[in-house]
């Protein structure tokens, strides 16, 4: 494997990369090997898919897009690959496994549109080079988990998944109610502890609650775009919907890593997707 994605990408660290997305990758689609004899052939290929999607993030960024994240929406997409597969159980149970520096890496790259070295080293407040070296380690991991995991009992995530999004579209697209503990309701301790883009913290829902009822008042709207939940913690996305008058009011999007314990969320960080670069005439 390690041959094919040097021949075609020639660069040590990005095939050793490609490696181990490529393993990830197979886990994730053993079921879609029919002829064991087969194997060669078929991991040479996700091998060299996941090559070619590492080459067109080299390719020059388009005016109005900050990184190579949007890029990446092809169908060899590794991380499309996998998102595919997200609701299968026992990838879940490999991924919450992870120590939760390895998790939370692995879940922002695999399962969200946050998914650049770039953008998870500013959600975890870490450099680019400590990313790369913790998604190194998940993904050693995982391709020595996910085989055990794959022929053992699991929770069902994907009932968990459905109810988290249908919970996120309720509170996004609810009217701000009077106190901030009966518009979140009873799920969310009074006490959980907020983390804003810029990295200030504030304990308790009222920050979050104004923000809210600030962006209500002002016509802003939140359409929820992906949800991704395992046991413990959860991922809404959503798009912020701007008025007409006021496009920029709020980033394109946004991220909340939410964490819980005994049934409560317990912290939510949240993430906003840089704005597009402005074209000047």
């Amino acid at each position: 494997m390690y041959a094919v994605a040097y021949r075609i990408l020639g660069n040590g660290a990005d095939a050793e990369d490609v490696c181990q997305d490529a393993a990830i990758i197979a886990m994730a689609r053993l079921t879609d090997l029919r002829d064991p004899a087969a194997a060669g052939p078929w991991l040479k290929a996700i091998v060299r898919n996941t090559c070619i999607v590492r080459l067109r993030t080299r390719l020059p960024v388009p005016a109005g897009l900050p990184d190579d994240s949007a890029l990446m929406a092809c169908a060899d997409d590794p991380a499309e690959i996998i998102e595919r597969h997200a609701t299968r159980d026992w990838i879940w149970d490999g991924v919450m496994g992870l120590t939760p520096a390895l998790r939370d890496a692995a879940i922002l790259r695999y399962f969200t549109r946050m998914n650049s070295y770039q953008e998870i080293a500013r959600a975890c407040g870490v450099p680019v080079g400590t990313v790369r070296s913790r998604l190194s380690e998940a993904r050693r991991r995982l391709a020595e988990a996910l085989p055990v995991t794959v022929a053992g009992r699991h929770r069902d995530v994907g009932a968990l998944t459905a109810e988290r999004r249908e919970e996120a579209i309720a509170l996004l697209s609810s009217v701000p109610s009077a106190t901030p503990q009966a518009f979140f309701g009873g799920r969310w301790s009074p006490h959980a502890e907020i983390t804003w883009p810029k990295g200030d913290r504030r304990i308790g829902l009222s920050s979050l609650f104004e923000a809210f009822v600030s962006d209500y008042t002002d016509g802003v709207r939140y359409r929820v775009t992906n949800v991704v939940a395992g046991p413990g913690i959860t991922v809404w996305e959503n798009q912020f919907v701007n008025p007409p008058e006021d496009p920029d009011h709020c980033p394109p999007a946004a991220t909340w890593l939410l964490r819980e314990s005994e049934g409560r969320i317990q912290s939510v960080r949240l993430f906003h997707a840089p704005r597009p670069a402005r074209v000047c005439d």
